[in-house]
């Protein structure tokens, strides 16, 4: 089936993902706070992973729209990236994501980050490709799609 005539779209649902991952000692400084660099690369593959999925088709990092750190995650700590689309377009794609850090044996959690990701699918020569329209399942799904347009109608700067 050609991707531009497909009229069904993909909901949040379709493409949610969590990625988890053990600290190790090379991801962690002399302090044992884990890296900013180690969690933002884990971000950027882990929302990577929903932007394959939604468009089936393989996918660069565009931009990151917004990073926020607020809390640190330390070695030992599982860390958490949890990812969902918020915005389609024609052929970019944003992801949202929010990490956390849990400390195993004490199951104490932590909000560590938040981001958003736009990514681009693109075809076998590397060019940019439609994808899937994103369409909500749910109510809850659709506040989501209805603040990304909103952010995005505020943010957005006239191309020339």
């Amino acid at each position: 089936m050609d991707r531009e005539a497909e009229p069904s779209g993909r909901s949040i649902a379709y493409s949610r993902s969590t990625t988890s991952r053990l600290m190790d000692l090379l991801d962690s400084n002399r302090q044992g706070n884990v890296h900013g660099g180690v969690i933002m690369r884990m971000v950027d593959e882990a929302a990577a992973i929903v932007a394959i999925k939604h468009s089936g088709r393989q996918v660069v990092t565009a931009r990151v729209d917004r990073f926020d750190f607020w809390k640190p995650a330390y070695l030992g700590d599982v860390v958490s990236i949890e990812c969902w689309m918020e915005y389609v377009g024609r052929t970019s794609m944003e992801v949202g994501v929010k990490v956390v850090a849990e400390e195993p044996a004490s199951r104490e959690v932590r909000d560590v980050a938040s981001s958003r990701v736009i990514y681009v699918a693109i075809d076998e020569t590397g060019h940019p490709t439609p994808v899937p329209p994103l369409v909500a399942a749910s109510p809850d799904e659709e506040q989501i799609i209805a603040a990304a347009r909103a952010r995005r109608d505020q943010t957005e700067t006239p191309r020339e």
